[in-house]
């Protein structure tokens, strides 16, 4: 599209980091809340979040009116448990004690879908977190940083500081498996989001 202003993906997400990822991509959007519950399925968690992703992507879609919509969900997983968001500081602390020295995955799924056609795809980073001493764990709790945070932390916050090292993704542990949407927009929309 020679010109021609990229249509906004509309992204369906509540997540404010979500938003901060795509505009500092430049990437033009504009937010739907999702009318989608995410309940657990049991399903393994890459199938899991390609799921979820869907699901908010496809309940935005009659809002669409043509543009592109942008679903993702992230999970944290060590051992094959499945940490979420805390719902509680106690619970926040717990997530954190059974991440501390070791290394667990953020796993994210991701929908893109036009009236045309839809992609399914999700990424997967590897965090590994100092250990903590109960101090650290204690500070870090007060902060409240862990609200609304799959495995009860912020990497891009005060979290940092937990953090020994990563591989994969950055922006994935953020919220939104960057990376991935990138690759699709080239493919999919040529030069049309400044990609491919």
């Amino acid at each position: 599209m020679s010109g021609a202003p990229a249509p906004p993906l509309l992204l369906a997400s509540r997540s404010p980091q979500r938003r901060a990822i795509l505009e500092q991509l430049a990437i033009p959007f504009e937010v739907v809340v999702p009318e989608y519950e995410e309940e657990p399925s049991g399903a393994d968690p890459a199938a899991e979040v390609e799921r979820r992703a869907q699901g908010k992507a496809r309940s935005v879609a009659a809002d669409a009116d043509g543009r592109p919509v942008l679903g993702v969900d992230t999970e944290v997983v060590v051992d094959g448990r499945v940490y979420g968001k805390p719902g509680d500081s106690a619970e926040a602390e717990a997530m954190l004690e059974a991440l501390s020295g070791r290394t667990h995955e953020v796993v994210s799924g991701l929908c893109l879908l036009t009236p045309a056609w839809e992609e399914v795809r999700h990424a997967v980073t590897r965090v590994s977190l100092r250990a903590l001493t109960p101090r650290e764990l204690g500070l870090y709790v007060a902060s409240e940083e862990w609200r609304e945070r799959a495995g009860g932390y912020a990497i891009q916050g005060l979290g940092a500081a937990l953090v020994e090292r990563i591989e994969g993704d950055y922006l994935n542990v953020v919220g939104l498996p960057a990376a991935v949407l990138v690759d699709l927009l080239a493919e999919r929309f040529p030069g049309t989001y400044g990609y491919g």
